[in-house]
């Protein structure tokens, strides 16, 4: 699945029937009376399975007259923002939803409304939360595609030989995280060779700081309070987790070896014992290691209440594209129902030839992900997977995500930059958070004038 691992993002692509519009098969644009034809070019996508190919091979069948140029590889800001000012963007760009703020306000990237409406596209069947991070003021400037969310992976074969069961990690209990840290992880002669505890920051600092009771960043997206009390804790003790295992340049030195992809990843390697990621791991997991000691379990707030936060990439339309209703008629279809169905008929179907288990399609389409969990997915038989599965599906729509904000670029480097100094040495985690701050606010404060 073409995905960042958010410390790099994941892109995945399906295509679908252009449900209720009249281009189906003919490509007429519904409401529109003109053919859709023409070429159309896009960015930041790749065809990294079959849940891309099948979306974006619907779409060239429904739309023949359309020639699409998918140019692949991941989103390159300097890229995307010179093809813009140089009046030659791609039509469209795939990026990460967090990011669709910050080019809104600049008006490098145009609003759906008029798309929205002339295609038909139901902006309910997408989740909540996804739904939040691509609307800007009120104003839709995004489709979203994947829906990410973050659980707790353990490795149940390596508690047990500490003496402890899953039950027994609980990451809520902050107090007691640095013993259970010291119990799980493996330094000696201050080298790492196993990691008791990944915490993952930045990336996951806001959940963080949610489980600990506060948002970084205000519902509106124009507030900053990342020297919040709150978040400085949430900070310490991922950090004291770090640290306690040989530092921070030992630790990412080790963990940077890790494959996630392949059958040698870090849980069948025995090279990490609690984590908390993404969901597509599971799928990985299954695929490359179906026989490993896999316990899935909710991330939580520190009063045990499951917690997850949501995120994943979103089509969107740049200014001066220059097939903006092909476009249009792109983002309708690569996100819709049918097209996501049939997706993840082709991943069921080469995951049975392959003799590979099927451990679900997560989406921003709520819809979507129904009708795939009731007509495709069946259990595995692997009760560890199965379960897994359950978890995922329980957290999906209570997930919260960082909200729209006119300058999200730069308030994600204002905290992941306060944090990689922390990290560094250079910093305590009050002083690098109270500059953040400053320069998180003082970025906010120039977008909205």
């Amino acid at each position: 699945m073409a995905r960042k691992m958010r410390a790099t993002a994941f892109v995945g692509v399906l295509t679908l029937a252009l449900a209720g519009c009249g281009g189906v098969g003919g490509g007429n644009d519904e409401g529109g009376g003109t053919a859709t034809r023409g070429a159309l070019s896009t960015m930041g996508f790749g065809f990294s399975d079959e849940i891309a190919t099948t979306r974006v091979d619907a779409f060239k069948r429904d739309h023949p007259d359309v020639d699409l140029k998918v140019t692949e590889g991941a989103f390159d800001e300097q890229q995307f923002l010179s093809a813009v000012a140089s009046g030659n963007p791609p039509d469209l760009v795939y990026m990460d939803r967090k990011l669709i703020g910050t080019y809104a306000k600049r008006g490098s990237i145009q609003p759906l409304t008029d798309c929205v409406k002339k295609q038909d596209i139901n902006l309910e069947q997408y989740r909540p939360a996804a739904r939040a991070q691509v609307t800007l003021d009120g104003t839709v400037y995004g489709i979203p595609e994947f829906s990410t969310v973050r659980v707790v992976y353990l490795n149940e074969g390596l508690l047990k030989k500490a003496g402890l069961t899953a039950d027994q990690v609980n990451l809520a209990d902050w107090a007691a995280l640095p013993a259970l840290n010291a119990r799980l992880a493996t330094v000696s002669g201050g080298r790492l060779s196993r990691i008791g505890i990944d915490p993952k920051v930045p990336e996951f600092l806001p959940m963080w700081a949610k489980a600990n009771g506060v948002d970084m960043l205000s519902a509106d997206g124009r507030t900053a309070k990342l020297d919040d009390p709150k978040v400085i804790e949430a900070l310490t003790t991922g950090v004291n987790l770090i640290q306690q295992q040989g530092g921070w340049g030992k630790f990412k030195s080790f963990r940077d070896t890790f494959d996630f992809f392949g059958a040698q990843n870090p849980l069948s390697k025995n090279q990490i014992v609690a984590w908390p990621m993404e969901e597509w791991f599971l799928n990985q997991a299954a695929k490359n290691s179906p026989n490993a000691e896999l316990v899935v379990k909710p991330f939580t707030d520190r009063q045990g209440k499951p917690l997850t936060q949501s995120g994943g990439q979103a089509w969107v339309i740049t200014k001066g594209a220059k097939n903006p209703d092909a476009a249009c008629a792109f983002v309708k279809q690569m996100t819709a129902t049918d097209t996501w169905v049939a997706a993840a008929k082709a991943r069921v179907d080469a995951r049975k030839a392959a003799g590979q288990p099927f451990t679900g399609l997560y989406t921003a389409n709520a819809e979507a992900d129904k009708k795939i969990f009731d007509e495709l997915y069946q259990p595995t038989g692997n009760k560890r997977f199965d379960d897994a599965v359950a978890t995922i599906r329980s957290v999906q729509d209570a997930a919260f995500a960082m909200p729209a904000s006119p300058a999200g670029a730069e308030f994600d480097k204002a905290y992941y930059d306060a944090v990689n100094r922390v990290l560094a040495g250079q910093a305590q985690p009050a002083q690098a958070l109270q500059r953040a701050q400053q320069e998180a606010t003082a970025a906010l404060d120039k977008a909205a004038k």
